[in-house]
């Protein structure tokens, strides 16, 4: 049986966490949200195309991106209670850099320019190495907060799983974005770097997202790694309210499991991803290799899944109360 004050509290705690937010970040998602706005409308009024792909489309993109990122993020700070006034800091630090970053992005939009990659002039090369310097900043900052994250206990054992291995797995996704950077000698002169692997950027790509359709594309598993920090709390939460109707979910150490079999899962989505991208091959059209590879994984999934589930129809059965003989009770005396 569900244990109903459980389930009550784990209600009150999950609206509690939602009570605070950081403001900052809040005050960049909310002219992110405005970006995004402006974004959608310069895709139908600018019909400028920059690398094959129309040029509002990155700083959409990026937009809608920290849109998850930094509202997550929002949420997680105010509930740390160790060194508050460092993640407080570090929560600036990242609204901060963000805001430069798109500023730089949406600039070089405004006067017709790649920026990333972009060394075509000393200008662009500048903006590309403030760029750089500004991620590997605002990647520190995430190191940071990872940290208090994991050093923090939560009061939902699976959730507070669910963020450490997220937030983990969103840093080794972050760093992915440095192997895009540096020369290349299948590279012009004044590009310092690309996400295409086996052509040049700027060929046929897939609809919106703007992967290569035609090669491997190292921004895949940049962004599959980066939104662990969404994707995986998201299961705790789904788990948790689940728990209503499915009994079996009641159980912490149930939802702890499946959320790290969740989390493996996406660790091993990343990678493999991002090992499809280094053999050159398009996301729609991996080869052999990869698909047995992420067969494998999905086998793997499931068995855990299932070797989770029937643990814990053990451990039920095993503390189930026994029937014992009880003896009338008789009076004594007068």
């Amino acid at each position: 049986m569900i244990d109903s004050a459980t389930i009550d509290n784990r209600k009150q705690y999950y609206l509690y966490a939602g009570r605070e937010f950081h403001r900052p970040l809040m005050v960049v998602v909310g002219l992110m949200v405005v970006l995004a706005a402006a974004a959608i409308t310069g895709l139908v009024v600018d019909d400028r195309v920059l690398l094959g792909v129309p040029i509002w489309e990155k700083p959409l993109k990026f937009a809608l991106s920290f849109i998850l990122y930094g509202t997550v993020l929002a949420l997680l700070i105010p509930l740390l209670n160790r060194a508050k006034r460092l993640a407080n800091v570090c929560g600036n630090v990242i609204a901060i850099t963000w805001i430069i970053e798109m500023v730089i992005i949406v600039g070089q939009v405004i006067r017709g320019r790649a920026s990333h990659f972009n060394g075509t002039t000393p200008f662009d090369a500048a903006l590309f190495t403030t760029m750089g310097v500004v991620v590997a900043v605002l990647w520190f900052a995430n190191l940071v907060i990872a940290i208090l994250l994991w050093r923090h206990t939560f009061a939902d054992r699976a959730l507070g799983w669910s963020v450490r291995l997220g937030v983990t797995i969103a840093l080794l996704g972050a760093a992915i974005g440095a192997m895009m950077t540096g020369p290349r000698d299948d590279l012009p002169a004044d590009l310092v770097g690309a996400h295409t692997v086996g052509l040049a950027d700027g060929g046929p790509s897939l609809p919106f997202v703007g992967w290569s359709s035609v090669g491997g594309d190292l921004r895949i598993g940049h962004f599959v790694g980066m939104h662990a920090l969404q994707v995986l709390p998201l299961v705790a939460v789904v788990l948790a309210l689940l728990a209503r109707r499915l009994p079996r979910l009641a159980s912490p150490q149930l939802r702890t499991r499946l959320v790290a079999v969740a989390s493996a899962g996406y660790l091993g989505l990343t990678i493999l991803v991002t090992w499809q991208a280094l053999r050159a091959e398009p996301l729609h059209r991996p080869s052999e290799t990869i698909l047995i590879a992420g067969s494998a994984m999905v086998i793997a999934v499931l068995v855990a899944t299932a070797v989770a589930l029937r643990r814990s129809s053990q451990g039920r059965s095993q503390t189930r109360p026994k029937d014992v003989d009880r003896k009338p009770l008789t009076r004594t005396g007068g």
